[in-house]
């Protein structure tokens, strides 16, 4: 049970759903099925419904992200420019459709409406870098700065779970 989570809110009060859902995944960075039965639980409400919720709104995620986050805009100047080619080549170097994340976990594939960067469309931004009027030929030097930076990481904290 999820009660630390829990202990601010009172028990069946179904006005709560949305605050928990976001609290819950603020812990865990989506929401796991667990979490999801105990709020079902906690408030009296049909886990059926709590789904309708949690897929309806944008901002929840039923699965957990990758450690690096691409976002593909598909707005008017960026798709004009050429943004459905980067999307794809995307997709094809990863193995992962748009929503998707990688198998190893290391990229989560995003499209969005706008990024608000038209003057320098296409633009791609992955983990808040700006990458303007990126090609098809970006992608893989774009891509094995963020692997390589994903890999260095885990080595360090392997070392120091090793250490301790």
């Amino acid at each position: 049970m999820h009660s630390h989570i829990f202990s601010n809110y009172p028990p069946k009060d179904k006005s709560n759903l949305i605050p928990l859902l976001q609290d819950v995944q603020n812990i865990y960075g989506f929401l796991p099925e667990t979490a999801l039965m105990d709020i079902s639980e906690f408030i009296g409400m049909p886990l059926s419904r709590i789904y309708g919720v949690a897929t309806f709104y944008n901002q929840f995620r039923l699965k957990p992200l990758g450690k690096n986050i691409i976002r593909v805009c598909r707005g008017t100047a960026c798709h004009v420019k050429g943004s459905a080619n980067l999307l794809f080549a995307l997709e094809n170097e990863l193995n992962c459709k748009a929503g998707e994340t990688t198998r190893d976990k290391t990229f989560t594939l995003e499209t969005v409406a706008c990024i608000g960067a038209c003057s320098i469309a296409p633009v791609i931004n992955v983990n808040g870098d700006y990458y303007g009027r990126a090609t098809v030929k970006d992608i893989p030097k774009i891509l094995k700065k963020y692997a390589s930076q994903t890999n260095s990481t885990e080595k360090i904290e392997e070392q120091i779970t090793s250490e301790k």
